[in-house]
């Protein structure tokens, strides 16, 4: 499509692209929300999400533990903290310390919040950042929680795409949009200062430049006890990135990793996760290995590596975390959780086994304390088994501090692990969520991309409106993905990502195969990455599906590089402007592949106005371009929500009763 006649849909607020936007969206709320169906759909997933005895997963710091919470008489939510003894009561007693609605109602702003940095080790100080409608630009603002107020003449900054990270009590690491060239073609940060409280930002000390074309750059200061460091980074692309270390006297040493390698930095201890293979000393380390030096050995040239964990064709590391004295490795084996517990010690490291996790379901920890305990938070759930959080300590029992209530009837549900053969002969795992009894409604899931892996997990939301209706629901572990580590997504990038569209139509053929759904009753979702694997799916197989939704959907595979975010994902698909790389994106480009000579099924996308990662114009001329061509197609765009397209439960509900409402209708 070498003239584009929708670009001025692209102009997310001018009047003539929001006119437009209003008039889809009446269509939309006028067929979808007039029955008792999304009545019920939208009150039973609204009474999931502000349901009082959800889990209030806590995060510690310090003597408290502190929590964000939303609910019926707190849509945009409270920021509050308690002890552990209080937080063990049924009902505890929460100290507030910042009502975001109230806020946002004395000064007239539709704030969302978007989380708060504390200073340690008082943690007296915090600086939050809150977004105007759920946007990723945000405002920061100094916050002191003894006093419960914003600290007069703090450290401020207006709306922006920041970083932030405390050094001490009168010093802050800011990336910001300091003026013009100030911020990477991606529209992040691309200069880090080191600013002092009580003078003007632009005086503040430039610490590291990157160059305009990486993604971003940003300074992180270590701030525990004997092992206090500056870390520098600077982000040349999505997965490739450079390590220093800032010296007393402000010089950059480079921590000599590979780009495409992870590092973190505990105590003595420098971690190392490897993206592809990395030869040291004639010792060659996989790809998905994680290895640990002593970091100031390491800085000074000796690159002694031991090996902590090492992937083999079914297992994959997933995260690592410290508590003050152990390191917590999490891997996947053929997506299922294990967790392992590595203490170092004189005689190298001991490894044990974290207790046991349930079959087809998920262990996380959700929280550390690395700095003073070895206290750690777990949360195990799966499908149809509701979260349970534990509290433990390493090597004592843990004990249960909180149980979710299960919102949805899950008798008769199973829950199946099954692999479908893609075209090249890869196996690709899939969860099968239903009762079994024949070929009925199906909902299929899938991503693809960035190595995000796909696991199990309870969602109150899709039991009460798709599963307790008698739904199937599918996860698909495509290419892609992080399920079989660096692998499973690198096999995938860039020219090769017709193997995530292989992987999910040969699922989507196996579950029609094996009599579970039949091509008109099978729908498809996905978000984001997942949005594009949605519109690819439309334009390109429409045969094999009965509905589709995508959501915040990125479909102008042209143009991407060039609206918000979108040059930072160039890594992961290709450059449009390169002419061997436009060849390929062409080919499955949504956009460019909408044609009137084949039946689409229904497809219903959605996005947000606030949404400045994921441009509203890709969703937005996707549907102009249906339209024109005659398909069957429904838009609804929130005009707050940011990424998410929701700001809080009640624009949540509506749009997930909008999703059920039109694929119950569609499939049935």
């Amino acid at each position: 499509m070498t003239d584009d006649p929708y670009l001025w849909l692209e102009e997310v607020t001018s009047e003539t692209a929001l006119d437009w936007v209003r008039d889809r969206n009446a269509e939309s709320v006028t067929e979808l929300t007039g029955g008792e169906r999304f009545a019920e759909l939208r009150d039973e997933i609204r009474q999931v999400l502000d349901a009082d005895d959800r889990i209030p997963y806590p995060r510690r710091r310090g003597e408290y533990l502190y929590n964000f919470w939303q609910d019926a008489d707190h849509p945009r939510g409270l920021w509050r903290r308690t002890t552990l003894d209080e937080y063990r009561k049924d009902r505890p007693a929460w100290e507030i310390l910042l009502d975001v609605d109230a806020l946002g109602e004395a000064e007239g702003e539709s704030w969302v919040w978007e989380g708060a940095a504390l200073l340690r080790p008082e943690y007296r100080l915090a600086l939050v950042e809150l977004s105007r409608g759920g946007a990723d630009a945000a405002v920061v603002r100094e916050f002191d929680l003894e006093t419960r107020s914003f600290v007069d003449g703090g450290f401020e900054l207006p709306e922006a795409k920041s970083y932030v990270s405390w050094i001490d009590a009168d010093r802050i690491f800011v990336g910001t949009d300091f003026g013009e060239g100030s911020m990477t073609t991606s529209g992040y940060p691309r200069i880090v200062r080191e600013w002092r409280r009580g003078t003007p930002l632009a005086e503040a000390v430039t610490v590291y430049e990157g160059k305009p074309d990486d993604v971003s750059v940003h300074g992180y200061h270590d701030s525990t006890d004997g092992f206090e460091r500056d870390i520098v980074s600077r982000s040349i692309d999505f997965w490739r990135s450079e390590k220093y270390l800032r010296t007393p006297g402000g010089d950059l040493a480079r921590i000599e990793v590979p780009d495409d390698a992870r590092i973190d930095v505990h105590r003595e201890w420098l971690l190392v996760t490897t993206k592809t293979e990395w030869t040291v000393d004639g010792t060659t380390y996989p790809a998905g290995a994680l290895l640990v030096a002593d970091f100031e050995k390491f800085i000074a040239g000796q690159q002694d590596l031991i090996v902590l964990f090492e992937p083999d064709e079914h297992s994959a590391l997933s995260y690592h975390v410290w508590t003050r004295h152990h390191l917590i490795i999490a891997s996947l084996v053929d997506v299922r959780s294990r967790l392992e517990v590595l203490t170092p010690g004189p005689d190298g490291l001991r490894r044990a086994d974290l207790g046991a996790v349930p079959e087809l379901a998920v262990a996380e920890i959700v929280g550390v304390d690395p700095h003073q305990s070895d206290e750690y938070f777990l949360s195990v759930s799966g499908f149809t088994l509701p979260s349970t959080l534990e509290r433990g300590e390493i090597g004592a029992e843990p004990e249960i501090l909180k149980q979710a209530p299960a919102f949805f009837d899950a008798s008769g549900l199973t829950v199946q692990q099954h692999f479908a053969v893609s075209a090249d002969g890869t196996r690709v795992p899939y969860f099968v969520v239903g009762r079994g009894d024949g070929p009925g409604p199906t909902m299929l899931y899938g991503y693809g991309g960035y190595e995000i892996s796909l696991t199990p997990g309870y969602s109150g939301t899709l039991g009460r409106g798709w599963l307790a209706r008698g739904g199937t629901y599918v996860v698909a572990n495509t290419r892609g993905g992080g399920e079989y580590g660096p692998r499973w997504h690198l096999s995938a990038l860039k020219a090769d990502r017709a193997r995530v569209y292989e992987d999910f139509t040969a699922v989507a053929r196996d579950l029609v195969t094996r009599g579970i759904t039949t091509p008109a009753q099978l729908a498809i979702q996905g978000g984001s990455n997942g949005g594009l694997l949605m519109g690819v799916m439309l334009t390109k197989h429409p045969e094999l599906f009965g509905a589709v939704v995508a959501q915040v959907p990125v479909l102008d595979m042209l143009r991407f590089h060039r609206l918000l975010a979108g040059a930072s994902w160039i890594a992961e698909w290709g450059d449009p402007d390169d002419p061997a790389d436009a060849v390929y994106l062409k080919e499955f480009s949504p956009y460019h592949n909408v044609g009137s000579g084949r039946t689409y099924p229904p497809a219903l996308l959605i996005t947000s106005t606030r949404d400045d990662r994921v441009h509203p114009g890709h969703a937005r001329k996707m549907v102009a371009r249906l339209l024109e061509t005659g398909h069957d197609v429904r838009y609804y765009e929130n005009i707050e929500g940011g990424h998410g397209a929701a700001a809080d439960n009640e624009q949540l509900a509506f749009k997930s009763a909008l999703i059920y409402e039109f694929l119950w209708r569609i499939l049935t």
